[in-house]
């Protein structure tokens, strides 16, 4: 009811009809133009508006099924069945005119194990039951199966790399034995870049086991939109050579591309792994078609595209270079690209398979969303063959001239590249891909110089060294080793840097704030220099993995940036002169050592004032090696000290003593009161307390969202970026459809959940929520 109130009421239904030739379709958008009418009128008093109101009521059910019935028929023309059954059935129609089918079982990827055998166990009965038709001796002239290896693992990640190839490998090699056994060319999909590496080692494995030999069925799809697809199709033509069979590549545009380009700026990568043109891709595509069509002694190529110059080109470069039409295919989605291949097929002779999703309508969504994208996108060849507006001649324009014509300007001008994403304003920065094989084996010989080195930290205080017992420091992952020593400030260090911090607020404050900006930009290029020394102690003080310690660094170097470049804008933009407030104290919480601990300070030292910080108990060290960098960028040392300690022999007297001019904290709500009220007793009316308090995030999950993204924000929420070590998981709010997949996902990490009671916004939904 909520998605017919927001999607169809405002929508312009009439101009659609009588558009399609499906006489079902156009009632459907009959049905559709007449109830956003009905629900579209204001209301109005008397008569009309209780009759209207009647309507209304009356018609939701009726409503409901012409939208249900909308949408099916929408699935229809992107999926091939709702069951593997059905699709062969329905298959029958197309492979009387000579077509071959590859099914693919829907379903994103494993979120649980129980996803994963769900998903495996698809796959095992889709090719038991396509088995009795593949009655041909050519495994290319009988129907195949995609698989998705994210779809048979829910922990199918580069640093699960251990157990993929123990687990996920077991699982794919057996569905490619039983597809062995049925004669049936079996494909493994191509899916986001970041696990590539990952899939060639699954690959590799599977299709090296002596099992396999003499099968010329194993396949892989190459998306050319990649800068490494070309390396990709090489690799794998070397592959079966070793192994002295012939496998198939399906080469393919890409499907991700906007998810790639995104993913790259968020994390601050050198550059795209992807073209940024389309017509980039298309040279790509094919280059590496004529690439393929040389390898033909080992591998079957399968070319999937709708676009006719390709497909073309594509012919032609097979008769140049004498590639009979028997050893490769082309290849289509399924409701996509019809009259292009069905000329192909009866005029050329060409093979031509279809590749046809099988799955309910529920597990549409994502796949549907992607295939519009791609029709819908002002470069597709499917989009501009029905644009009057657009020429024959544009539509088959050769790629290669506009590539030549492009000149420098090759990359495309519109897409910042990461490292420019804030270009103008500041620097960016500097990312690692932690799914890299290279990058990660970099990391781990730089992180391993720190493997088992012996921190000491203690106070920082102008002209003071503390007297007090340095303590030893073990790693909470493994309590037994001593990662080094850690001095806890007295009493006494906490007067000499209350004393010492006038003297550092004068001497940092007089500075202009240009020389200011320039000091907090070289911290955040020293952050960066010992990136790999944060790392370690990130992991072996703070139990971190390498992904948090990745987004340890480059928040706390994102800030010094930031505040650089504000504090430039402010003075700039200030129309009367501003002063600094004095010495700040700073105290900052565990689940953040490095990040939320030098923002604090960077926002103060960037305004001119002079800081006292206290790092959080567990984690003095990070805090002794930042400070350490601050000092060696210029920050005078007077300007910042670090306290360790205690919450009553440091917080309390920096939170109290009237020589402090504010107070930014990051912790629990308590403390913050109890901060409150000492400043409030003590300090300057005027000195202000900044403080991020912990509270409950509350998530509404609704009917739209596709739950397996929804589950991986809750955990990556919960666990991941929240840092959570207490016992009660953030607030959920979630509908019964994915609850209990939440409830699995969290067996084993937390022994509460908190589960709050639907808000108001929620009950405008008629469905419940858990």
């Amino acid at each position: 009811d909520a998605l017919i109130s927001d999607k169809i009421t405002p929508s312009e239904w009439g101009q659609h009809l009588g558009q399609s030739s499906s006489s079902l379709i156009n009632a459907s958008t009959w049905g559709l133009m007449l109830t956003g009418r009905i629900l579209k009128e204001k209301d109005e008093e008397g008569l009309a508006s209780t009759m209207r109101s009647m309507v209304k009521r009356m018609g939701e059910p009726v409503i409901r099924t012409a939208v249900g019935q909308a949408m099916k028929e929408l699935g229809r023309q992107f999926v091939l069945g709702t069951n593997i059954e059905k699709a062969i059935a329905r298959a029958k129609t197309m492979e009387a005119k000579g077509y071959t089918y590859s099914y693919d079982m829907l379903g994103e990827s494993a979120r649980t194990e129980k996803d994963a055998i769900k998903y495996h166990i698809a796959y095992s009965d889709a090719i038991t039951a396509l088995a009795p038709y593949c009655k041909s001796d050519s495994i290319h002239r009988n129907p195949g199966i995609s698989v998705k290896l994210s779809a048979l693992h829910p922990r199918y990640e580069i640093g699960k790399k251990d157990r993929v190839m123990s687990e996920l490998t077991s699982r794919v090699f057996g569905l490619a034995l039983l597809a062995r056994s049925a004669n049936m060319n079996f494909n493994i999909d191509a899916e986001e870049m970041d696990r590539l590496d990952l899939s060639l080692d699954v690959i590799e494995e599977v299709l090296s086991n002596p099992a396999l030999a003499g099968w010329d069925g194993f396949g892989v799809v190459v998306q050319s939109y990649q800068h490494r697809a070309s390396f990709v199709i090489d690799w794998l033509y070397m592959l079966a050579k070793k192994l002295d069979r012939k496998i198939t590549v399906r080469l393919v545009k890409g499907a991700y591309w906007d998810a790639e380009i995104k993913r790259a700026q968020v994390m601050g990568l050198e550059g795209f792994p992807v073209f940024t043109r389309k017509v980039n891709s298309d040279v790509s595509y094919l280059s590496n078609a004529r690439r393929l069509l040389d390898m033909t002694d080992h591998i079957y190529p399968q070319f999937a595209s709708h676009n006719a110059h390709t497909v073309t080109a594509i012919m032609e470069m097979a008769v140049s270079q004498r590639v009979s039409r028997k050893n490769y295919e082309l290849q289509r989605l399924h409701g996509m690209g019809e009259s292009l291949h069905n000329t192909v097929v009866k005029q050329e002779k060409v093979s031509c398979r279809i590749y046809a999703p099988v799955g309910a309508h529920s597990d549409l969504l994502a796949y549907l969303v992607r295939r519009l994208l791609e029709n819908g996108s002002n470069s597709s060849f499917v989009n501009q063959i029905v644009d009057d507006s657009i020429s024959p001649e544009q539509i088959a324009a050769d790629p290669f001239a506009k590539v030549r014509d492009l000149g420098d300007a090759i990359e495309n001008p519109y897409l910042t590249k990461p490292k420019d994403i804030f270009a103008g304003v500041r620097l960016n920065s500097k990312g690692w891909d932690h799914t890299d094989i290279p990058t990660i084996d970099a990391l781990d010989e730089q992180r391993g110089k720190f493997r088992t080195h012996q921190w000491q930290a203690h106070p920082l205080i102008e002209g003071h060294q503390s007297t007090a017992e340095a303590k030893p420091v073990f790693n909470p992952a493994d309590p037994s080793e001593q990662i080094g020593t850690l001095v806890r400030a007295t009493a006494e260090d906490v007067e000499k840097a209350l004393a010492a911090s006038a003297e550092g607020f004068a001497q940092w404050s007089g500075k202009p704030v240009e020389e200011r900006s320039a000091i907090l930009k070289r911290v955040g290029e020293l952050y960066e220099a010992h990136a790999s020394e944060f790392f370690a102690i990130a992991t072996r003080e703070a139990g971190k993995t390498m992904l948090d310690g990745i987004g340890e660094v480059r928040e706390a170097v994102d800030f010094a940036y930031y505040y650089a470049a504000e504090a430039e804008r402010i003075e700039m933009e200030a129309k009367e002169e501003r002063e600094a407030r004095g010495t700040i104290a700073c105290i900052s919480p565990w689940n953040f050592p490095l990040a939320i601990f030098s923002g604090q300070i960077f926002a103060a030292l960037a305004a001119g004032n002079a800081v006292v910080a206290k790092p959080a108990g567990p984690t003095g060290i990070m805090a002794f090696r930042a400070v350490q960098l601050m000092h060696e960028a210029g920050v005078p040392e007077a300007a910042i000290q670090l306290l360790p300690g205690s919450g009553s022999v440091v917080g309390t007297p920096i939170t109290s003593d009237p020589r402090i001019a504010g107070v930014c904290f990051t912790g629990s709500t308590d403390t913050a009161q109890t901060i409150n009220r000492a400043m409030a007793a003590t300090l300057s009316p005027h000195a202000p307390l900044i403080a991020e308090t912990g509270g409950l995030n509350a998530m509404i999950v609704d009917s739209t969202a596709l739950p397996e993204q929804a589950v991986r924000d809750i955990i990556s929420s919960s666990f991941q970026s929240a840092g959570q070590r207490c016992s009660a998981l953030r607030m959920l709010y979630v509908q019964d459809d994915i609850f209990d997949k939440v409830l699995e996902m969290l067996k084993g990490r937390h022994p509460t959940i908190v589960v709050g009671q639907p808000l108001g916004l929620v009950n405008r939904y008629r469905s419940g929520y858990r």
